[in-house]
């Protein structure tokens, strides 16, 4: 037996030299056995020359339009990406409305993902968990009930969780079955699925968002509903009106978490370029925590900032030495009460300067930059304030005028019905008459059309009616009925002749919505 390692591979060589052997003497007899290739001339075609750099870049820029337009950018409009209006999307159409049970995440995830998103279900739970969180919206669409995370943890599985859209979220969705926006063919050409949503307030400003593409990133910071509704108000009034005048209105950001801003030109600049940056500090209260020492609580943290990583860091600063005079460090946050970190600080030193170091070292102090890329008629544009706005409200006013349009149209066919049961319900023993002296269907609707000067559509909706609702009919509801309809028609042809009316009509919508869901400001502007 050969033991050296010289010997071995001599006889792994032998090994592979005769496996080759074999494979060879293989093929050379299932060539001759059999020709695979086809025989010169036997079949048509050609050899084309492909550039593989063209080839790269024509997949590539496929790839990156794909991302752009389907995944990564919001929609100006509705302020969603398709995942996030897909999934509200397919929770209405379940009938996951307010006054409905929870149903489980894991339902709603699988019907988005079978109908709409094929895509993995963690991003489309993802994208769920984010619109119930409400330290990462402002205003959020979806109410969830189970363990949906928290700015230091993650949510429980889609299994443990469940979920029904929020009150908010009706305002995006409920005039969608009205013909108020394009619907399109969703992946599989099986089911049609808005292209966007009818969004009854800025829901992009109000809730911000953000997202990486290919060779373009956005950076939404959220908004107070009240304050970017008070604003869209007064740029549908006044049309020329300036940032600055619309500052007056939206001072900055509004973030779910609080804190304290800091950097007014960063925000001018953001509202006016669309790019911009600025501040956020944590808010503290500097008093006493025990009867001998004093101490700073924090109660409000820079936006995605958790308690625990601030914790981590001071607790890393303070064993390093780098900042001194804090004695303990102790974390009270709860989902009750919210965000409470206590710094106790040592005798001798003052809470301020031990706080300016803390703010100088730890996410107590963090940037935010807004970068406001949005899709504007399907191109991806940065958008400053009094744009971003505008596009909002161009938007408003073609979903009014359509939902209008619909609502006309529905009045008028309903209208005609009625006048035709007006002119039958006069005598209802000769209509019973005519339609039991005729032989068919076609001969009674001819009958019916002649005797009482009713069109095709009005006769054919009296003999499709069951005899009992005719003869309970009463002439005083339909006289009634009619008078409503005439009334609604006029009201509706007076809102679609009139820009100035449904401009004002725009503008009342944005003050319910704001009546309804407005809340104070959270964030400070210092």
């Amino acid at each position: 037996m050969c033991r050296d390692s010289r010997c071995q591979t001599e006889s792994q060589s032998e090994v592979i030299t005769l496996s080759l052997g074999r494979i060879r003497h293989m093929a050379k007899s299932e060539t001759k056995k059999k020709n695979t290739g086809p025989k010169p001339g036997e079949f048509p075609g050609k050899i084309v020359d492909i550039d593989v750099s063209s080839e790269m870049s024509d997949s590539f820029l496929e790839y990156a339009y794909s991302v752009i337009y389907s995944r990564a950018l919001p929609d100006a409009r509705d302020g969603l990406k398709p995942v996030h209006r897909r999934i509200l999307h397919q929770m209405a159409e379940m009938g996951l409305r307010p006054d409905r049970g929870h149903v489980k995440s894991a339902r709603v995830v699988g019907e988005v993902m079978g109908k709409l998103h094929p895509h993995g279900d963690g991003a489309i739970y993802d994208a769920l968990v984010r619109m119930a969180q409400a330290f990462s919206m402002r205003l959020p669409l979806i109410d969830g009930h189970g363990n949906f995370g928290s700015l230091d943890a993650g949510p429980a599985a889609m299994r443990y969780t469940e979920a029904r859209l929020a009150s908010a979220a009706l305002m995006m969705v409920e005039e969608v079955d009205e013909n108020t926006v394009d619907f399109g063919a969703n992946y599989d050409g099986q089911i049609m699925e808005p292209t966007v949503l009818p969004a009854a307030f800025p829901n992009l400003l109000v809730n911000g968002g953000s997202g990486i593409a290919v060779g373009m990133a956005t950076n939404m910071a959220p908004h107070n509903l009240g304050e970017v509704i008070a604003a869209t108000k007064h740029l549908i009034e006044n049309p020329n009106a300036t940032v600055k005048q619309l500052m007056k209105f939206i001072p900055g950001p509004d973030f779910p978490t609080g804190g304290t801003l800091i950097g007014k030109e960063g925000v001018l600049e953001a509202y006016q370029t669309g790019k911009g940056a600025f501040k956020v500090r944590a808010k503290v209260e500097i008093g006493k925590v025990t009867t001998r020492k004093q101490g700073i609580t924090i109660t409000e943290l820079p936006f995605t900032i958790g308690p625990e990583k601030v914790v981590e860091r001071i607790s890393d600063l303070v064993r390093s030495k780098k900042i001194q005079g804090i004695s303990d460090i102790i974390d009270l946050t709860d989902g009750q009460n919210g965000t409470r970190v206590v710094i106790e600080i040592k005798n001798g030193f003052e809470p301020e300067q031990v706080l300016e170091n803390i703010y100088r070292l730890t996410p107590m102090e963090d940037a935010f930059s807004i970068n406001a890329v949005a899709l504007v008629d399907g191109k991806p544009r940065t958008l400053g304030l009094k744009e971003l706005l505008q596009v909002f409200i161009d938007h408003r006013i073609e979903v009014v005028t359509r939902r209008s349009n619909f609502r006309k149209d529905k009045a008028s066919a309903r209208l005609t019905l009625v006048d035709g049961l007006l002119k039958a319900i006069v005598d209802i023993d000769k209509v019973v008459k005519i339609v039991r002296g005729s032989e068919d269907a076609n001969e009674a609707k001819a009958s019916l059309i002649k005797s009482f000067k009713l069109t095709d559509e009005q006769a054919t909706y009296i003999l499709d009616m069951p005899l009992r609702r005719l003869t309970k009919m009463s002439k005083i509801e339909l006289d009634t009925e009619q008078k409503e309809l005439k009334k609604e028609i006029a009201a509706l042809t007076a809102l679609l002749k009139s820009d100035e009316a449904l401009r004002a009509q725009v503008s009342t919508e944005l003050d319910e919505v704001s009546k309804k869901y407005a809340t104070p400001r959270r964030t400070v502007i210092a």
